[in-house]
């Protein structure tokens, strides 16, 4: 049995938050994107390591039925490109500020290939029984190094119910990079701290992207208040809009 709705036409639309972030934060998306028609479904990501969120996320995909276009956010984008590699289903990666890696590079790497990241110094570790560390973004941190461009209320419950990234999920390399056999599309915010403009740029010319958005004074999480420019980038991707 399919997870939504298989009578539809249109591609599911797969959304996969990143560090620091939860499900909800797709939630204008997710408005639009069923407003149209679209089965939608926002994953919650498990945030513990590359390989293991990826496989979570091939086992919530052996429950869509028909063509999927894949949405990630920061470190999602990693989890998008593991899963669908080898997935004839998977039509379109879509890159939300996010990271579209080579095997063998891996989260931190990405980020500290050019200047201009600060997530570092905001960070709060806390220990894990198991051995590994959770990282939080220090809430009174989280607006300016996250959030900049939603209202400080906003980012103030974002900050409250964001959901940590184990350390060594961000030092994680990649095994595989569907973006090299997938088309993809990019959106980021020129003012990102936490993946730095520069990087995100050489990552969508990298990957031959089909679209790229760079949204003058956009933040890490520029998809918030930008949620338009998202669904429009998204419809694109699932070729029910025309490329520009």
């Amino acid at each position: 049995m399919s997870i939504v709705n298989p009578s539809t036409e249109r591609p599911t639309v797969v959304l996969v938050h990143g560090a620091f972030a939860e499900s909800a934060s797709w939630n204008a998306v997710l408005a639009h994107l069923q407003a149209e028609g679209y089965p939608t479904i926002a994953m919650a990501n498990p945030l513990r390591g590359v390989a293991h969120d990826a496989t979570h996320l091939r086992a919530l995909l052996s429950t869509v039925s028909g063509d999927v276009v894949l949405v990630g956010h920061s470190y999602g984008g990693l989890v998008i490109s593991e899963a669908a590699e080898g997935n004839a289903r998977v039509t379109a990666l879509v890159f939300i500020c996010a990271f579209a890696a080579l095997p063998g590079e891996s989260a931190a790497d990405l980020s500290n290939r050019f200047p201009g990241g600060t997530l570092g110094e905001t960070l709060v570790a806390i220990p894990l029984p198991d051995g590994e560390t959770d990282l939080y973004i220090a809430q009174d941190r989280y607006h300016d190094q996250f959030a900049a461009d939603s209202s400080p209320e906003d980012a103030a419950v974002m900050a409250s119910t964001q959901r940590p990234i184990t350390e060594s999920a961000l030092n994680e390399p990649a095994g595989a990079a569907a973006w090299t056999s997938i088309p993809s599309w990019f959106l980021f915010g020129s003012d990102d701290k936490n993946i730095p403009v520069e990087s995100h740029r050489f990552m969508a010319e990298r990957a031959h992207s089909r679209r790229t958005v760079e949204l003058a004074g956009g933040s890490h999480t520029v998809g918030i208040p930008e949620s338009a420019q998202v669904v429009d980038l998204i419809k694109e991707a699932a070729g029910n809009a025309p490329a520009r």
